[in-house]
Parts: structure tokens; sequence; C-alpha cells
């Protein structure tokens, strides 16, 4: 129906830049910025932060490029940031958490996106560059990221929805947040109370589940009332139907692995807004994952029987 949905990529490399435009990605909507710090002793100089991100902007020159600062903790420690044992890690000091009690790692980090972005700008093969905060699960976390981050000249400031709390909240957070980006993979593991790295608790980890829906709806209206992006960076995203319905539930775009994103762009194509609302309803209206999904699916072929 005309209604613009852009489709972008996850990556966790600038060297996946060349095939994920040949993909048909539209932009980034998750550049992981861990693959500079997880296999090093001591923190990445400015420089040699800004030369990765440089090239990953000057990749996709004029379009948008979402940073997420480093996310660690939990199953990503790192000896100069926080790599103190804990009983439950995914409850721990991690995300901004842990940007926030090492804030020199932070600014750093800051001051090299902003010198790329300056530096591809005046090249004249700049990106629309966005940032975003990993693991906010408080509007003051909100506030505090996106404060700093204006110090650097970072023009759009967002935060990850990876917690229930950010989600309820989301209408505050957005008082201070350009955007937000949702990641359903952690969102659904906060939301069932089941560590994703835990095989014995596997099942529970559905993005389909009517619980994490429903907060995914809470974001998507919240953006919808304050004029905000909502964006999904989860795996979720993937799932072609999944993303149907998550367009349905408010979000504006979706991020992805670059091999799903045919996929996903055709069967988004055969559905106005109006019919992924009526489908997001009828996945909301379940009481687990498996019948949210067969809704779903039942509302999609009901939907293409009314259309032939």
């Amino acid at each position: 129906d005309g209604t613009a949905v852009p489709l972008l990529a996850n990556l966790g490399n600038p060297a996946g830049a060349a095939e994920a435009v040949a993909l048909g990605a539209e932009g980034v909507g998750l550049f992981r910025t861990e693959f500079l710090f997880l296999s090093a002793s001591s923190a990445p100089t400015v420089e040699q932060q800004r030369a990765s991100y440089a090239e990953l902007l000057a990749a996709f020159a004029g379009k948008k490029v979402v940073v997420r600062v480093l996310d660690a903790g939990a199953d990503k420690p790192l000896p100069f940031l926080n790599d103190a044992h804990e009983e439950n890690p995914a409850l721990g000091l991690r995300g901004l958490r842990a940007l926030r009690a090492s804030e020199d790692i932070l600014r750093e980090q800051l001051t090299a996106l902003a010198e790329a972005d300056e530096q591809t700008r005046k090249a004249g093969s700049g990106a629309d560059l966005w940032v975003m905060a990993p693991m906010v699960s408080t509007v003051d976390e909100a506030e505090y990221f996106t404060a700093i981050a204006r110090e650097y000249g970072i023009r759009t400031a967002g935060v990850m929805v990876e917690v229930p709390s950010s989600a309820l909240l989301a209408e505050h957070i957005f008082a201070h947040a350009d955007f937000a980006s949702i990641g359903t993979n952690d969102l659904t593991q906060y939301t069932l109370a089941a560590d994703r790295l835990l095989g014995s608790v596997a099942g529970f980890q559905d993005p389909w589940h009517p619980a994490v829906l429903r907060l995914i709806r809470e974001v998507g209206a919240a953006g919808a009332r304050t004029g905000k992006p909502v964006g999904i960076c989860g795996e979720a995203a993937a799932d072609p139907l999944l993303a149907v319905v998550l367009v349905g539930l408010g979000a504006t775009s979706l991020s992805m692995a670059p091999t799903a994103l045919a996929d996903v762009r055709a069967t988004l194509l055969t559905y106005s807004l109006d019919d992924a609302r009526r489908i997001a309803e009828a996945a909301l209206a379940a009481t687990d994952a498996a019948t949210a999904r067969e809704a779903a699916h039942a509302a999609s072929d009901s939907q293409k029987e009314r259309t032939q």
C-alpha cells in the first residue's frame, strides 16, 4: 500500500558491508562494535576505532547506519571493562551499565564515531549515523546516554529496548531518545525469565510469545504518539510472517541478517499496513507462542483468500 518499511542489515564487522548491499540492505540497523574489543587485552584506541567506523560509513554512503556502542558483560566479559565473577551475569553489570561504570571507554567510542562521521562527510562519503546504547532499563539511563552522545555532536542518539522496564516506560524514554531499537532476543529472555544461553530453558526463547509481542506493541504505540522511529534488530525480524506482525505492532524498520532480506521483502509486499495490524491482533490474542504463530498464519491465509 506504499507504506515504507526500510529493511536493514545486522553487521558485526565492516567487511560484511559489500555483501549486505548486494543482498538488498537499505542501510544498517545494528552494527555491533564488539569485534574491536573482544580479542583485545586493552581497549582499542580512538584511531583504531575511527578507521573501522569510517570504513563502515563510507560503504553505506547516504544511507542510515545504526551503531550500537559496546555491549559487553554477561556472555562477553572483557578484562578492561568488567570481568568480575557474577552469579547471574545476564542480570549484572553489562551493556550501558558497564560503560557507565567505565565512562572513559564510552567517551572514546563516541569520540571515534563523531570523528569518523566528520571524516566521511568531508570526503563526500558520509552516511546518516545513528548511535544507540544497549541494555537500557531506566529513563535515567536513556537521559544519561543521549546527553553524553550529544556532547560529542552525535545528531541521532537512541536506545535499545531489551528489558520489559524500558518497553513499559517507552514514552518517557522517548522524551530523551531520538529512536528505539528493539532487541527481541534479549527482550524474550528477560520477559520469560529464561537465560538465552541455557539449553535447558531454550524452549522459552520464542519471540512469538504474546507477552513479548505486547511489550513490542507498547514501544510501537509510544513511538507513534511521540513521532519517534521504532526499529527491530533481533532475530525475530528475519522470520517473514513475524516481520509482518512486527510492522503491525508499530515497527517502522526491520534489521536482520542480510541473507534474510529477500524473503522478508517479498512477504511484506503481499500485505498492506492494515493487513499487518489485523494479523498482529490475531497473534496478540493468543496465550502462548505456538498458538500466536498459528493464529497469525490463519489470519494471513484468510487475508490472502479475501484478496484473491
